[in-house]
């Protein structure tokens, strides 16, 4: 059996460059030749993983089928390689100092005096040969490729330790066995436009100094790189110039795999690595049905996402991507209006007319309204607002996580007339708790102590909306990340006065799935779930429950109804 190979993605210069982009592309390359591709992302923070860092600071926190809360990377390396990825294969500075820490406790090093070379570097290497070799595509056996991606800029202190471990890396496998692409800026200076080299030389010297040699070079710019700039950078970096890659501006990420097709980086990776396939690469498929789609989309649809975090739209990156992919298959283009929660609550009038009459007037002009998950009360009472407006006015709804909780709030105060119904989330001295703490969760530990992963939601019947998209008759398997759940004592009145959970947990205790109406000429689509069906949503296979969104905010659900 072939050993697996390797393919290890560092940035330079500035950090946001696109390197979860390139390392994803990449993996669809290898993949259109046919490898079988999985992937590690490297963060080097001190957190053990994602899930307790703010979205303001590192956008998302992406969840994986185990539950594992991850950079927002894994989440574009399963979108575009259509893997399941696992925890183990998000790498970060905590999890490698705790798992070495632990076996210092233990005695396993037998008194020796621990240290960062070779001890954490070995732990490193070891991590990544054990995640490399676990299938993620659903089929059994090794992988051919293990695209890595070094988080982080090269040089800063925090990488020194993977910097060194990959080194050592380099030589375990055998130099023929992994190939370096360091992505990296080349800007443009003046108001000439001279595109600057010597950001990306004083980058490739660093990485180079400290013992690793790239086989190609990921040049980020606006424009695409000059032949005379690539002929410069290939000199002082002791490149071929076919090696040295323009990845300028396009039009969608879609067409990043497509730019680096176009350049031959399937040809020169697979050479690096002894593999034989680059001539059987075929991406038509990916260009006609995601980046040309995409291009040609004409007939828009207003979507206003109602949020906490909205100065930054990476904290909602699987939102937007599931929005998307939906758009793609219903044929409409996507224009997302953004509202600050909290805009819409009456207070905000006071201190800002002007932004709290523009942020009614975006649901008042929205096709459709969404309120994704987030933590907190800031801007809660903005939410609850957003869905009475879309409940009221027969706007398309869809709510998730908090989004559901919110729609359960909304209803209970003013259709039970429970008007001080809240969640003791943000009110623990509520009379009236539509939304409670789950009991089996810890209050004390923030980290890893939600209900996180994929869980399973039955279906309660089969003429409910989510029941028709989803296209199955018992059960659905979605990923979750919450703390607090719909009152269950709640439930019952809530159902007959008209909100159904369509989808509970397999206790029937949880609710899952609720939805308003079961004659769409009462509401074409309201409807919120308890998960997180973003995170699971594919380009070519969008989440049904966003779809059904797209389709009813473009009033084309009922066509679509019929023909499944």
């Amino acid at each position: 059996m072939q050993a697996t190979k390797y393919v290890l993605v560092t940035g330079g210069v500035v950090s946001g460059l696109g390197k979860g982009v390139t390392a994803s592309s990449i993996g669809v390359l290898l993949k259109n030749c046919g490898y079988r591709v999985t992937s590690i992302k490297i963060d080097p923070y001190l957190n053990v993983d994602a899930g307790t860092m703010s979205p303001f600071e590192h956008g998302e926190v992406f969840v994986l089928d185990d539950g594992g809360e991850a950079d927002l990377d894994l989440g574009n390396y399963e979108r575009f390689m259509d893997i399941t990825l696992t925890r183990d294969s998000n790498i970060t500075t905590g999890k490698i100092y705790q798992a070495v820490i632990e076996r210092e406790r233990r005695g396993d090093y037998l008194g020796k005096t621990v240290q960062v070379v070779p001890h954490i570097t070995d732990a490193i290497q070891d991590w990544i040969q054990r995640v490399a070799v676990q299938p993620v595509d659903g089929k059994a056996g090794v992988p051919h490729v293990c695209v890595i991606e070094l988080g982080g800029t090269v040089g800063d202190i925090e990488s020194a330790p993977f910097v060194e471990a990959l080194r050592q890396f380099c030589i375990r496998v055998g130099e023929h066995n992994i190939c370096n692409v360091h992505v990296s800026l080349v800007p443009v200076i003046g108001v000439v436009g001279e595109q600057k080299t010597k950001p990306t030389q004083h980058s490739v010297q660093v990485l180079r100094s400290l013992g690793i040699t790239p086989a190609l070079l990921a040049c980020r710019s606006s424009h695409p790189l000059e032949e005379s700039v690539r002929s410069k950078l290939a000199l002082f970096c002791n490149v071929p110039t076919a090696n040295v890659l323009s990845l300028h501006d396009v039009s969608n990420i879609w067409r990043v795999p497509l730019l680096m097709q176009e350049q031959a980086a399937h040809h020169i990776i697979c050479s690096k690595l002894g593999l034989s396939n680059a001539d059987k690469l075929d991406l038509s498929a990916w260009k006609v049905n995601l980046a040309d789609r995409w291009d040609s989309l004409t007939e828009p649809v207003t979507i206003t996402l109602i949020g906490k975090y909205t100065n930054l739209s990476d904290a909602y990156l699987s939102v937007i991507k599931s929005l998307q992919h939906a758009c793609m298959e219903a044929r409409v283009k996507l224009q997302l209006e953004w509202v600050e929660a909290a805009s819409l609550e009456p207070q905000s009038k006071e201190v800002d007319q002007a932004l709290y009459d523009a942020s009614w007037q975006k649901l008042v002009e929205a096709d459709g309204i969404l309120v994704p998950g987030g933590f907190g009360s800031r801007g809660v009472e903005g939410k609850i607002l957003a869905a009475n407006y879309a409940r009221i006015n027969k706007k398309p709804y869809l709510g998730i996580c908090l989004g559901m909780q919110i729609a359960v709030i909304e209803f209970a105060r003013n259709v039970l007339g429970l008007t001080e119904a809240n969640s003791t989330e943000f009110a623990p001295a509520t009379p009236n708790p539509a939304v409670v703490f789950m009991p089996e969760i810890s209050t004390t530990h923030k980290g890893g102590t939600m209900r996180l992963g994929a869980r399973r939601t039955v279906l309660q019947t089969m003429s409910c909306m989510s029941a028709k998209l989803y296209q199955r008759e018992l059960y659905i398997d979605e990923r979750h990340r919450h703390r607090y759940e719909v009152n269950p004592d709640l439930v019952p009145k809530l159902e007959e006065a008209g909100l159904h959970f369509v989808g509970r947990d397999e206790t029937g205790e949880r609710m899952e799935i609720l939805e308003l109406a079961d004659n769409p000429a009462d509401h074409p689509y309201f409807v919120a779930a308890q998960f997180h069906p973003e995170f699971k949503s594919r380009p070519g296979n969008p989440s049904p429950l966003f779809l059904g969104f797209i389709l009813a905010s473009a009033k084309k659900l009922d066509s679509y109804l019929r023909c499944v």
